[in-house]
């Protein structure tokens, strides 16, 4: 495995950012720019009307000349406004637009060309500002393979994507993106699958195992069965997820847009009284100006925008801001079993030998005599026999018996493993205690008699305990594990971790208990593997798929979906979620303290238009620098 990832690394540097610290890049462009425009606000605002620079330009250049100028400069902004005017909308330039009007009709041309400059120069900010946050989606959908090696006719030919044709085979080689979603056919190598689960250790595949498109074969070389092409495959859902959760409106974004249409009329009625009060055109002009909402705009979606693409990174799936704001509010988590907080699959966890026998010996014998046997339980004994690296026989003879288990001829002696069923006398107390632990038992018989007895479980995964710790830690008390699992079998685990447990239950059965919680008034989160869960998911606040790469059910049932099975995400997409939406209430914070303040100086004559138009344009870049904080990994 380590020469494997070693090889990986060597065959990724393609793929790779220059830089180790990409987000260090990233501050560096936000420090820089920010420095432009504030040395741009410096210079032009502050030393040219020191200078009387405006004066003399103004009294050298005719004002029509003026006009053209200032027509020309913000031509595209003017247009866009207007087009939004009739269709009835107010965008974030209507307010400096009508600014720019005031400044013309009182024959400060000048003025209004350093307001456009200024529209101008935030424009720019605003779209390096979504650029950036969008990055995640545009370096998600550079990594889709556009080419595949088909073989058609015994012949292998490379061709576009798209001529991979469901069923056909296609071949991946080292240091080649796995085209299409599908099942390997032949051939044994190393896959980096961070792209989609975001795991950073590359997994070694062979027959019979699923592959996704745009993951990385580092190693080896795979025949794969295509299964999924194009926009069906798990990589192609991920890119139209990551691209409909950035066009959401999270609930504090609608209070954003309510804001704006009420903004319009208060902004309007301080720069009517500053002039019916002061009777100052220049600073009725500067509070219009200086009143750009363009910032409180910005607040929300570019805070969400960041952590659905750092979330897509580490892969969680977030559907859209609103489900971050909901997780967020989040007090209740309820939390599915099987395949889940389980593994979903039995594993032998006890073994008991009795009568003098040895416990490998027990063990050994049980695996060769379930050696052609394709019951879920028997797959369990030969792997843990496999795992202990035991001698495994060929029986002589085979014969399963249902509803009892099955019986081999193996090394001359006549063994038997099935339930209780195939013993003559009552189970031993070690038997019972397995039993009242919630354990499947199978029974060993040597030659008719007792050998042992092997304990099997759904067992716990390992990050299961420290993730429900951090779960409290964070403040979430109220957790429910719900289960089809009988009472025995399910109470142990719930003991475990110190969660209430409601075992037996149905799928319906599931949903009421979700409506239980939401008609007391609490934000109820649900977490499941996606099948059966399906309708809990749908119905919580926020569900959330455990495991979904792949799982076309998980995906669409759940509003966030975790691409790898492991618990430690769940915690996570919470950190997440918490920490987006304390960027986002400190964005508007900002945004209505400085407004009110530029308002306040604009009104009282101490901030003239210039200044004002200068001055809007420093609460986007205070929002890019803080909203970047959420590409950083904690």
């Amino acid at each position: 495995m380590e020469r494997a990832a070693k090889n990986c690394a060597a065959n990724c540097t393609c793929d790779t950012p220059k830089s180790d610290h990409p987000q260090r890049g990233f501050t560096r462009q936000v420090l820089t720019l920010f420095a432009l425009v504030f040395g741009a606000i410096l210079f032009v605002a502050v030393v040219g009307e020191w200078l009387g620079l405006f004066k003399a330009v103004s009294a050298r250049v005719p004002w029509f000349l003026g006009l053209v100028i200032v027509l020309a400069g913000g031509y595209p902004i003017f247009l866009n406004v207007l087009r939004a005017a009739v269709r009835g909308k107010i965008t974030s330039h209507t307010l400096m637009t009508l600014g720019v009007i005031a400044a013309l009709a009182i024959g400060e041309w000048t003025t209004a060309a350093i307001v456009v400059f200024f529209m101008r120069m935030g424009e720019y900010a605003e779209s390096f500002t979504l650029e950036r946050a969008r990055s995640a989606v545009k370096n998600l959908t550079a990594m889709t393979p556009l080419l595949a090696r088909i073989i058609v006719d015994g012949d292998e030919r490379e061709a576009p994507v798209s001529e991979a044709l469901l069923g056909l085979t296609v071949v991946a080689r080292p240091g080649e993106k796995i085209p299409v979603d599908g099942e390997v056919l032949a051939g044994h190598g190393t896959v980096d699958q961070s792209t989609i689960t975001g795991e950073s250790m590359p997994i070694e595949m062979g027959p019979g195992a699923k592959v996704f498109a745009a993951t990385l074969l580092c190693a080896g070389s795979l025949r794969i069965r295509v299964t999924h092409t194009g926009p069906d495959t798990t990589f192609g859902r991920i890119i139209k997820m990551v691209e409909e959760a950035e066009a959401h409106r999270a609930d504090v974004q609608r209070i954003a847009d309510r804001f704006s249409a009420y903004y319009l009329p208060v902004v309007t009625g301080v720069a009517a009284l500053t002039f019916l009060i002061r009777h100052d055109p220049l600073a009725t002009a500067a509070v219009l100006v200086v009143a750009c909402s363009c910032s409180f705009a910005l607040a929300t979606p570019i805070a969400m925008i960041a952590s659905i693409g750092a979330g897509a990174k580490k892969g969680l799936l977030i559907k859209g801001g609103k489900y971050l704001e909901s997780l967020a509010r989040a007090d209740t988590i309820l939390i599915d079993k099987t395949g889940t907080l389980t593994l979903g699959r039995p594993e032998l966890t006890d073994v008991v030998p009795l009568n003098g026998y040895g416990e490998q010996e027990i063990l050994s014998l049980a695996a060769s005599a379930e050696r052609y046997s394709e019951h879920p339980l028997a797959d369990a004994i030969r792997k843990e026999a496999h795992r202990r690296n035991l001698p495994a026989y060929e029986p002589d003879r085979f014969q399963a018996t249902p509803g009892m288990g099955i019986e081999a001829r193996v090394n001359g002696m006549t063994v038997a493993v099935g339930n209780r069923r195939l013993l003559d006398r009552p189970a031993v107390e070690v038997a019972e205690e397995l039993e009242a632990a919630g354990k499947t038992l199978l029974f060993v018989l040597l030659n008719g008699a007792p050998a042992g007895i092997l304990g099997c479980a759904d067992t716990l995964r390992p990050e299961v305990p420290e993730a429900v710790a951090a779960l409290r830690k964070m403040g979430i008390e109220q957790m429910e594990l719900l289960t089809g699992d009988n009472e025995q079998t399910a109470a142990p685990l719930g003991q475990a971790l110190e969660i209430p447990c409601r075992s037996n239950l149905l799928p319906e059965e599931k949903i009421s208990i979700v409506k239980e919680y939401q008609s007391k008034g609490h934000t109820v989160v649900m977490v499941g593997d996606g099948v059966n869960d399906a309708p809990a998911l749908a119905q919580a606040d926020v569900g959330v798929a455990m495991g979904a790469a792949g799982t076309d059910i998980a995906v669409e049932a759940a509003r966030i979906a975790l691409m790898r099975e492991d618990w430690t995400l769940v915690p996570e997409v919470l950190r997440i979620a918490r920490r987006t939406m304390g960027v986002v209430k400190l964005n508007i914070a900002f945004t209505v303290v400085y407004n009110a303040v530029g308002l306040t100086l604009a009104a009282l004559g101490f901030l003239p238009p210039v200044l004002a138009a200068a001055a809007q344009s420093l609460p986007d870049l205070g929002i890019l620098a803080n909203s970047s904080r959420l590409l950083r990994s904690r």
